[in-house]
């Protein structure tokens, strides 16, 4: 990383962010919507971070700005506001007063969001290398219809390194139209060129913007260095206009996130189906089976197997853990060795034990499960604290709400409760009671008791025979 306090060739970083996306339609910014689990600029953010310390990175915003501030600010970026939205010029325009003291600026866009941290390193090392005033990044997409091209220099008939201008696809020559290498809109540029000439750029045209692009061709008429470096794919480089490059954005981004996870030695048998948020991490051996989500910075340990159609949202599962299909784990946290499902549900504040077991339509919340306590089968655990060993039977319920408050379940451990047992908090269950099946438990059961608490069975032979006789006599 650049030293931000030496004098020569310090760098600062510009995202611009002011746009409102109107071909995305929709009611939120642009630079807000979100592809694999972050806000497009929060990617750019952090591909930037690499390059500058986040005191050298102003965010330009306009468009609701105070929303696009409260979103990014804990990063520990610079804003700089531009009233107007009047084109990326007036944006660079607005951000001088705050680039004194800086000699060079990487620019992007805030719609970017794929752009790797070394595509920018690359570029910051070109443009010094070449001493350059303005270096753009460019690429050559299959189709680069809509995209300003680059008109590069001839030198003895070839295309030199220099740029002459970019020129907008609308304004393409018949000659043109051939050229392919495309204005990525990320730039390098030397500060002091920039500004001595950005009072040139005219809003003449048909958005009545000032555009940055325009730049090139200003600062080459004036005898200025203007360079070109090629990206090393598209695909980094582009930007978002709709919803469908949305999603097309969102597919590159979590297959580069699958590809890294199986680089590191994560097995994800069809990556294609399986979404992963960049803030996820996976530990080495783990298994990942299709169509599974990891989602909202979600941390798995090493050696887990999780099976399919499983969604783990902002929890942690420690080493070894197996997690059988349908599991929704949410806000909740698993050790080490636990098994769960096939279709657990752990709601927010679940805690689950080493070597727990939570089964088949087992639904917890707020709930801390002992190591080796178990509940295999179709029970609601809520407010509750199980101890170690404790074996839940299939069925049983915690009664926490009594429709004004919660109320917390206590079973201490090594109690074993029986089928369809009915809790109703507050009560406290003691270390190695029993729970009959089929009990409805409201008082405290001491350690070591056996509680029953059910109705009397009375049976009545030959009733039912009588009955249906009496009904065939009357009818």
């Amino acid at each position: 990383m650049l030293n931000s306090t030496a004098a020569e060739n310090r760098f600062a970083v510009v995202i611009l962010a002011a746009g409102k996306g109107t071909r995305l339609k929709s009611r939120h910014p642009k630079v807000l919507h979100k592809i694999a689990g972050r806000t497009l600029l929060e990617h750019v953010i952090a591909a930037t971070s690499h390059l500058v310390p986040a005191r050298d990175t102003f965010v330009v915003i306009g468009h609701e700005a105070e929303r696009v501030r409260a979103a990014v600010e804990s990063t520990g970026v610079n804003f700089v506001e531009q009233p107007q939205q009047r084109g990326t010029g007036d944006a660079m325009k607005c951000a001088q007063p705050a680039l004194r003291g800086y000699e060079h600026a990487i620019v992007l866009m805030g719609d970017a969001p794929l752009i790797r941290p070394e595509t920018l390193q690359r570029l910051r090392e070109f443009h010094l290398q070449q001493q350059a005033d303005i270096t753009i990044l460019t690429a050559e997409p299959e189709d680069p219809t809509g995209y300003g091209r680059i008109v590069r220099k001839m030198v003895g008939g070839r295309p030199s390194a220099s740029v002459a201008a970019i020129v907008e696809q609308k304004m393409l020559s018949a000659a043109q139209m051939s050229l392919r290498e495309i204005n990525s809109g990320i730039y390098g540029f030397r500060l002091s060129t920039l500004f001595q000439h950005i009072g040139r750029l005219t809003d003449q045209n048909a958005a009545g913007e000032f555009y940055l692009t325009d730049m090139a061709a200003i600062v080459g008429e004036a005898g200025g260095n203007v360079v070109a470096l090629p990206a090393a794919t598209a695909t980094e480089v582009l930007g978002i206009n709709s919803r469908m490059e949305l999603a097309q954005l969102d597919a590159a981004a979590r297959a580069r996130i699958c590809a890294a996870l199986m680089n590191s030695g994560v097995t994800i048998y069809r990556p294609e189906t399986t979404v992963i948020d960049a803030d996820v991490t996976v530990g080495t051996d783990t298994i990942i089976e299709p169509f599974v989500q990891l989602v909202r910075g979600s941390r798995i340990g090493a050696d887990c197997h999780i099976q399919s159609y499983c969604v783990i949202s902002n929890s942690q599962v420690a080493d070894g853990v197996a997690i059988r299909p349908g599991c929704v784990i949410t806000d909740s946290v698993v050790g080490a060795a636990a098994t769960l499902g096939p279709y657990s549900h752990l709601r927010p504040g679940s805690e689950i034990g080493e070597g727990a077991h939570v089964g088949n339509f087992v639904e917890t919340k707020k709930v801390r499960l002992g190591a080796g306590a178990k509940a295999n089968h179709l029970t609601y655990l809520g407010d509750a604290e199980i101890g170690a060993r404790v074996n839940v039977g299939a069925g049983t319920i915690t009664c926490n709400y009594d429709g004004v408050h919660k109320h917390e379940t206590v079973i201490e451990e090594g109690a074993f409760i029986g089928s369809d047992s009915t809790l109703v908090a507050p009560v406290r269950i003691g270390a190695g009671a029993y729970i009959g099946a089929a009990s409805c438990i409201t008082e405290n059961v001491p350690p070591d008791a056996l509680a029953v608490g059910r109705g009397r069975q009375i049976t009545k032979p030959g009733w039912a025979a009588a009955r249906r006789a009496q009904r065939n006599k009357s009818g």
